[in-house]
C-alpha cells in the first residue's frame, strides 16, 4: 500500500510522513526531495532556472514513477502536486493508495510559514505576515478543491503531532 499525504505547504506532511512510516514499518519518501535528488538541484533553483511548469511536469513524471514502482510507502507530496497535470486522479483512482489530506486553517499555516519562508521559494517574496495571508489563503481558495477529494482529512489545526499520527492510524485501520 502507499499511503499518500497531501495539504498545503508547512501541513507537516514530510514530519507526520516519517513519524508515520516508522509505525508502519514503511518507507518514507519526501517528493520534492525525491526531486532534488534526482534532478540535482535545489527546487527553488530549478523554478528559477526553469520555469514552474518545467517543474510542475518533471514532478508528475516522477510521481508517476513513485506510483508505479514502490510499495508500501509514506508519499508526501509537495502543496501544488495533487493541482495540476492530473495527478489527483493518479492518486485516487488506484486501488493501492490511500491519500490523507491534512487540513489547518490560515492563520496557523502563516504563523508556521512565516517563520519559514526564506526556504519556500514560492512565499519567500512576501515581507509580512498580512501579505503571507492574502497569498495563502488566494492559495487555499485554489487548491482545496483537489485537497478535498483525496480518501480522507484529517483537521490537524492546534493538534500536536502525536494527536494527527493518531488519527491518520485511525483512518488506515
Amino acid at each position: 500500500m502507499i499511503i499518500v499525504l497531501m495539504g498545503y505547504m508547512g501541513s507537516g506532511k514530510s514530519t507526520l510522513g516519517k513519524q508515520l512510516a516508522k509505525v508502519l514499518d514503511y518507507d518514507f519518501i519526501d517528493l520534492d526531495d525525491y526531486i532534488i535528488e534526482q534532478e540535482k538541484k535545489s527546487i527553488a533553483s530549478i523554478f528559477s532556472d526553469n520555469g514552474e511548469i518545467y517543474f510542475r511536469k518533471i514532478e508528475s513524471q516522477y510521481l508517476k514513477d513513485i506510483l508505479s514502482i514502490k510499495e508500501d510507502i509514506i508519499l508526501a507530496l509537495g502543496g501544488g502536486t495533487p493541482c495540476y497535470a492530473n495527478n489527483l486522479n493518479l492518486i485516487t483512482t488506484s486501488d493501492k493508495v490511500i491519500s490523507i489530506y491534512l487540513k489547518l486553517s490560515i492563520p496557523f499555516l502563516c504563523n508556521r510559514l512565516f517563520e519559514e519562508k526564506e526556504s519556500r521559494p514560492l512565499i519567500s517574496h512576501l515581507k509580512t505576515l498580512e501579505k503571507l495571508q492574502e497569498f495563502v489563503g488566494k492559495h487555499l481558495f485554489e487548491r482545496v478543491q483537489f485537497y478535498s477529494m483525496a480518501h480522507h482529512t484529517i483537521e490537524a489545526d492546534k493538534k500536536s503531532m502525536k494527536d494527527v499520527l493518531e488519527a491518520v492510524l485511525l483512518k488506515l485501520i
